[in-house]
């Protein structure tokens, strides 16, 4: 399934980098042919608008050598996701949607917060973008979201019998197996490990002794390594903690990491995890679903009901901005 520009509930900046702001709505007789990329129920998408775009999105990709058959996927792809974006708008003002100062302010905070202090600005000035320029996009995503959350989402339930069914689809997810819950203690000698592994059996507490002497970084927790199936801790563990009971300290094992005494606190079974433990999980992959399924249907109904004309002979003409070899020769 294609996935939205405006899906996720914060797009990353590098895709916001990517998208185009749609600011452009002049009428198509405005505008002479050949600088018009598209048309969208009236609203012209800018030849400079999209090769600015293109080059953004070629900066952020991985692609070396831009010729002309690696730029047309660039080139199409961003030309479908103009197309949508524009249609998305052009419904959401129809229904008076937009978001509030306060909204876009919030939203470039969190996107902010995702680059350490003083990264964001770099990470802006790289994708050639201005702060007044995400914020118009950030504007633009957060009224598509309140399309979807008003005129898509709103519309879309769940009933008891399609969770059931979901459920019974995925049973095989819900099936947690045999895991253990284990302390260690790890130090580099032999020697020392016959010692520690000594005052355990005349009584000294695991935990204790962990907190003293195990060089690993669960020291401090007194050794604790939580529970773990099968496979997630090296071999060598599973090796020895499955095989132990509940209480029971291991003789020392030798691994790449030193030398270990391990035990076993508890132990909980292979099980099947019952619809009732996880039905809010399994309400939200549902729902997910379905959602994802309504936008892409209203998205294909906005796509059928409108008048989008596509200047090919423009398009075709655009090779994205030529490589710094290139320009020298040219």
């Amino acid at each position: 399934m294609r996935p939205s520009p405006t899906r996720a509930p914060l797009v990353p900046l590098a895709i916001a980098l990517a998208l185009g702001a749609s600011a452009c709505n002049k009428p198509v007789k405005e505008t002479p042919e050949d600088l018009v990329v598209a048309s969208v129920n009236g609203e012209v998408l800018t030849r400079a608008d999209f090769e600015q775009e293109l080059w953004r999105e070629l900066a952020l990709s991985d692609v070396s050598q831009r010729t002309l058959e690696d730029v047309e996927p660039f080139k199409r792809a961003l030309l479908d996701t103009y197309i949508l974006r524009m249609l998305l708008l052009q419904e959401a003002r129809k229904h008076n949607l937009s978001a509030s100062p306060e909204e876009v302010d919030r939203g470039v905070l969190r996107l902010s917060g995702d680059y350490p202090a003083g990264n964001f600005n770099e990470v802006l000035a790289q994708g050639q973008l201005s702060m007044a320029e995400l914020r118009s996009r950030e504007a633009s995503r957060l009224t598509i979201e309140k399309l979807f959350a008003s005129h898509v989402y709103s519309r879309v339930a769940v009933t008891e019998e399609e969770l059931r069914a979901w459920y019974t689809a995925h049973e095989a997810d819900f099936h947690e197996p045999e895991r253990v819950h284990a302390a260690q203690i790890v130090v580099k000698g032999l020697d020392e490990a016959r010692r520690l592994q000594s005052q355990l059996k005349s009584g000294k507490k695991f935990a204790d002794l962990a907190r003293r002497y195990s060089l690993s970084a669960d020291a401090k927790v007194g050794g604790d390594l939580g529970f773990f199936p099968r496979g997630q801790m090296p071999p060598a563990f599973d090796e020895v903690v499955f095989k132990l009971g509940v209480g029971q300290v291991s003789d020392v094992v030798s691994t790449e990491y030193g030398f270990h005494l391990f035990r076993v606190l508890e132990r909980k079974p292979a099980r099947k995890r019952e619809f009732a433990e996880v039905r809010q999980l399994v309400e939200s992959k549902v729902l997910e679903q379905k959602r994802a399924q309504a936008q892409e249907t209203f998205e294909k109904e906005l796509r059928q009901k409108a008048q989008i004309q596509v200047n090919e002979a423009t398009l075709q003409a655009i090779r994205g901005r030529p490589a710094p070899q290139q320009a020298a020769t040219e």
